[in-house]
């Protein structure tokens, strides 16, 4: 390894430059007085695949453009290695994401704030989600049509998908117009992160506007070793770069926005953890932090898949020359059909028997194709699919060292399923599945041959087998520097990290809880009201008063 090379002197260094870290590196640079350095691990986000709306199905398990980490294999989900995508290029996951934009329940953040993150409330948050937000719908006491974000209504009309909209009306399912307005429940069609033709990713958003400002400097392949400490401060941060070791300091703060998996880790290496994990690596405790790396959340779904009567599906359509072309034509033409799609068209949030206080506990995704997993090939025969997720797990895992090499994957623990009130609600899931597709607006389209779980499978223990085999990842993880106002609270209400001065986390890893749905439009917000706390807190006035 080459001796360190010390760069200039920041403001501020902002480590990630996914979601959250590219609202950071915009706001902050904004003043042009204020020297911002943005490090990524990744490269930069090039290629028609990664720009198109449908290809993440192609680019989320490409090793170019991916992290792919290995999760530890747990008895809960019968000892399956699974595989965590995140993003590898500027934008980080929101470049290979399947686009979703929708916030959660608006009781979401409500826990949040009742957890001790105080100024987290919906009331409080939502400001900063209309900040962001360039609604093609246009401005309203839910959104915004200002911020750099593209956000867009559905743009694919399947006959299929609307049937399946009125079987669940049908089922007995509520209706909403507007999962991001006055009512998050229901069933109805997703928004998604497009812009003209293509993919409205965080970098092209907010990244890009920024890059001819003199005063942001954007390095990528750096690889954070460390974040450097002094006297009980964060001074900067040593990176790796094509094997040579560099350094830079920060003569504000240090922002980590690393996300739920990295983040973590990084705090780790710099001796800010649990000292048993520490101490196993060969990592002097700087600050003994228990929480960093625990309280680790995601969503984990099973799927209902349908054989239809005729060849609706996009199973066939992929494979049918003409169609393609005329598909191609439309997104090209009208900005339209299957190549704006994302991971999911239609669905919504529904309430289990299981559900507190009528609030809903479980999230449907569906889609007019069917594949095993993705990155698998679609299936030969003409498939829907509709997949459950509950919405707030009870189980939690765990991203810890498991070795003090900075290049070394952490270790995630996902303990999926580990709760029994998690698979409980799952399985009732399954069930409401099951019902929608049996009502009349929906079961004269498919042949009556269900692809997963099967149609004999059908005891609650069955099914429950089902989702531990079969089941995976949404690539929701979030919650491994927990926000709060405890004394193990790895950050404050304000995403410091406690313990150390001038550091801060800013990207899911705070989220005390997981939101009720995808987490990209959260993390966006972190980003936001993030930038505007490290703004507030270094004007003249706060410093004095501190």
């Amino acid at each position: 390894m080459n001796s360190t090379n010390t760069a200039q002197g920041f403001d501020y260094i902002i480590v990630g430059a996914g979601s959250a870290g590219c609202v950071l590196a915009n706001r902050l640079s904004a003043d042009p007085a204020c020297r911002v350095l943005l490090l990524e691990a990744g490269g930069a986000s090039q290629g028609f695949w990664l720009r198109l709306p449908v290809g993440y199905f192609r680019t989320i398990l490409d090793k170019r453009f991916s992290w792919q980490f290995a999760v530890e294999p747990q008895a809960y989900t019968m000892e399956r290695r699974m595989v965590w995508p995140r993003g590898k290029v500027l934008g980080g996951s929101s470049a290979i994401n399947g686009l979703l934009y929708i916030r959660g329940q608006h009781a979401d953040y409500d826990d949040w704030a009742a957890l001790g993150a105080k100024g987290w409330s919906y009331q409080e948050v939502l400001p900063y989600f209309k900040r962001s937000e360039r609604y093609e719908g246009g401005a309203s006491a839910f959104h915004g049509d200002a911020g750099e974000l593209g956000v867009s209504d559905l743009r694919n009309d399947h006959p299929y998908c609307e049937a399946w909209l009125d079987a669940a009306a049908q089922a007995g399912h509520a209706r909403t117009d507007d999962f991001n307005g006055a009512q998050s429940d229901g069933m109805g069609r997703y928004q998604l992160t497009l812009r003209g033709h293509w993919r409205c990713d965080a970098a092209t958003a907010f990244l890009r506007p920024a890059l001819g400002r003199a005063n942001l400097t954007v390095i990528t392949g750096a690889q954070v070793t460390q974040v450097l400490l002094l006297h009980g401060r964060a001074v900067g941060v040593q990176w790796l770069q094509s094997g040579e070791l560099k350094e830079a300091r920060a003569d504000g703060e240090v922002l980590l926005a690393a996300g739920a998996l990295q983040s973590p880790q990084i705090l780790q290496l710099s001796g800010i953890g649990p000292p048993a994990v520490l101490g196993a690596q060969g990592v002097a405790v700087r600050v003994d932090a228990p929480e960093v790396g625990a309280n680790l959340q995601d969503h984990y779904q099973a799927r209902v898949i349908v054989k239809l009567r005729e060849p609706r599906s996009l199973n066939d359509d992929v494979r049918n020359p003409l169609r393609l072309a005329q598909m191609g034509a439309q997104w090209l033409f009208q900005q339209r059909g299957p190549l704006t799609v994302g991971a999911g068209q239609v669905g919504g949030l529904a309430s289990t028997e299981y559900a507190q206080a009528g609030r809903a506990d479980v999230l449907f995704n569906v889609m007019p194709l069917s594949v095993d997993k993705p990155g698998d090939p679609l299936h030969r025969f003409s498939g829907f699919s509709a997949s459950v997720t509950q919405c707030r797990p009870v189980s939690s895992g765990t991203v810890h060292l498991q070795s003090a090499d900075p290049l070394a994957a952490p270790r995630i623990v996902s303990n999926y399923l580990q709760e029994p009130q998690d698979a409980r609600v799952l399985v009732a899931g399954l069930r409401q599945l099951r019902e929608i597709y049996a009502q009349p607006a929906f079961r004269g389209l498919v042949t009556g041959e269900e692809y997963f779980p099967g149609n004999a499978v059908t005891s609650d223990k069955a099914l429950e087998a089902f989702a531990r085999e079969r089941g995976g990842t949404v690539y929701h993880p979030v919650g491994t520097c927990r926000m709060g106002n405890d004394g193990n609270a790895v950050v404050d209400d304000r995403l410091r990290v406690q313990g150390v001065a001038g550091l801060r986390v800013i990207d899911a890893s705070i989220m005390p809880r997981l939101v009720s749905t995808n987490t990209n439009a959260a993390a966006i917000m972190i980003g936001e009201k993030g930038a505007a706390m490290v703004l507030e807190d270094a004007r003249p006035s706060a410093r004095s008063a501190a």
